[in-house]
């Protein structure tokens, strides 16, 4: 899962990172609107973390630009007003969420999880694939009720595939939710995940479209 992270604290920019990162998620930070609007149009963002006071203006005038895209990312305002009012005005202007500061961040995940499960068209809170099951919320992978190790990489691809489980997920679409600004790629990288995947969760789950993509398959023989 791609996010685009706004924010113009560095201090606090950079441990939000980290902490994500490190739970498998992809990471790209801008510290103003001006570099936001670029980015949402430069990459594929899930979701968009959006603090409101930013140097050249207030966080909410980005919404518009996210409200236009054709894939509209999630939306969460971290910001340090706590008024009831601001909250209000940050809903109504298509925010999905709200976290004021100074925040968790195990609340902040929790929180994308949550919104995450509310989009995921599976429906389910746990996606079961056969004797395969996959726990988004808790980052589980069993296969006959034996755990499954997946690098982190390799959990990025899966939760991107299973929150949209039977949905074709073109090449372009799964680099984007693998790789952020200056990690170094190759035109092979994406078919070493899959096949890593395929090995771990069973090759009749995972389907290639040949040249347009992959997509997880539910009704696997």
């Amino acid at each position: 899962m791609r996010v685009l992270l706004v924010e113009d604290d560095a201090a606090l920019s950079e441990a939000v990172c980290d902490y994500l990162r490190a739970k498998a998620y992809v990471v790209d930070a801008v510290p103003s609107l001006a570099q936001a609007g670029a980015a949402l149009h430069a990459a594929r963002y899930a979701a968009v973390l959006l603090d409101l006071h930013l140097a050249d203006g207030d966080g909410l005038a980005l919404l518009p630009r996210v409200r236009a895209l054709r894939e509209r990312p999630i939306v969460i305002v971290l910001t340090a007003r706590d008024q009831v009012s601001d909250r209000i005005r940050g809903l109504d202007a298509g925010a999905d969420d709200y976290l004021v500061k100074p925040y968790d961040p195990g609340e902040l995940l929790a929180r994308l999880r949550a919104v995450e499960r509310r989009r995921d068209t599976s429906g389910a809170p746990v996606l079961a694939l056969g004797e395969l099951q996959i726990d988004l919320a808790r980052e589980q992978v069993r296969r006959a009720g034996v755990p499954i190790v997946l690098t982190a990489k390799e959990w990025a691809l899966l939760r991107v595939m299973s929150t949209h489980p039977e949905r074709l997920h073109t090449r372009e679409h799964l680099q984007d939710a693998l790789y952020g600004w200056g990690d170094e790629t190759d035109s092979n990288t994406l078919e070493v995940f899959i096949s890593r995947l395929r090995r771990k969760l069973g090759r009749e789950h995972i389907e290639t479209l040949r040249g347009l993509g992959y997509r997880l398959v539910l009704d696997a023989p």
